[in-house]
């Protein structure tokens, strides 16, 4: 189209099927034609913490800028996010620094670089980084790695069980912590080359997410991806879930599904 990239954004864990970009290959790219990467590691990034994980994020340290939001995988009290710059020139407050004189007086007694508002577009936002260091502190690099390695144990076990379950079809291997299922009532099993299957299919898991809430059992989110129809896409992340809340999770779902 003539226009002129000058920026490139690759995904470190993509929110559905939890999958990576190839870092290493895209910063040789972007490195070859003077482009900025920025990694979108929001979800990804925490397996930096698991030595046996961490190789998902090979090349990250290429990067211009990443996202990481510590909230979501290592369980952070809402909101923490992370964004992350190799520059060290003051882009951010040269972006969105508006310098009001209202909120940041240039002639305070201490050094005002340390006025962070200035630096966000948000302004009011609270500490988030606070909030990641209080649980560092507490836990410290080996109790959050452990954190990571226990949530990918436990969609290890989850996705042995689908695999062993009758009527239980993974969407695709997970490459991550997002396992990706359906749950075929037998009503449809050997339908598969219908016209109708699919469509059917599609309907299945909205229907067991209703009769899970109005039980008061679980709430799980499911949704279609691409030419996929709905599917169920479980994530764990709580170090409280237990395995026996796993096998309850299938049960559930075999229960409430068997009929329709």
């Amino acid at each position: 189209q003539g226009s002129e990239p000058l920026f490139v954004c690759a995904t470190s864990g993509t929110t559905v099927l939890g999958a990576f970009d190839p870092l290493g290959a895209i910063a040789d790219i972007c490195a070859r034609h003077g482009l900025w990467l920025h990694v979108d590691a929001a979800w990804g990034g925490s397996a930096l913490l698991s030595p046996q994980l961490r190789h998902l994020l090979a090349g990250i340290h290429r990067a211009n800028s990443v996202t990481w939001n510590p909230h979501k995988l290592l369980m952070a009290g809402l909101q923490c996010s992370a964004f992350l710059l190799r520059d060290t020139s003051g882009l951010l407050q040269r972006c969105h620094g508006t310098g009001a004189s209202y909120l940041f007086q240039r002639d305070k007694f201490y050094d005002v670089s340390l006025d962070m508002g200035d630096k966000s577009p948000q302004c009011g936002r609270r500490a988030d980084g606070l909030k990641l260091w209080i649980l560092w502190k507490a836990v410290g690099s080996q109790g959050l790695g452990w954190r990571v390695e226990r949530a990918f144990a436990a969609t290890r076990y989850l996705l042995e069980q689908v695999k062993r379950r009758e009527g239980f079809q993974l969407v695709m291997e997970p490459e991550f912590l997002n396992l990706c299922f359906w749950f075929i009532p037998p009503s449809l099993r050997g339908q598969e080359s219908s016209l109708e299957f699919w469509d059917k299919l599609g309907k299945v898991a909205p229907a067991i997410k209703e009769r899970m809430i109005r039980r008061g059992s679980m709430m799980v989110g499911y949704q279609p991806h691409g030419s996929w129809v709905n599917f169920f896409r479980q994530i764990v992340t709580n170090p409280a879930v237990t395995r026996q809340d796993l096998d309850f999770f299938l049960d559930e779902i075999q229960e409430l599904g068997w009929d329709l």
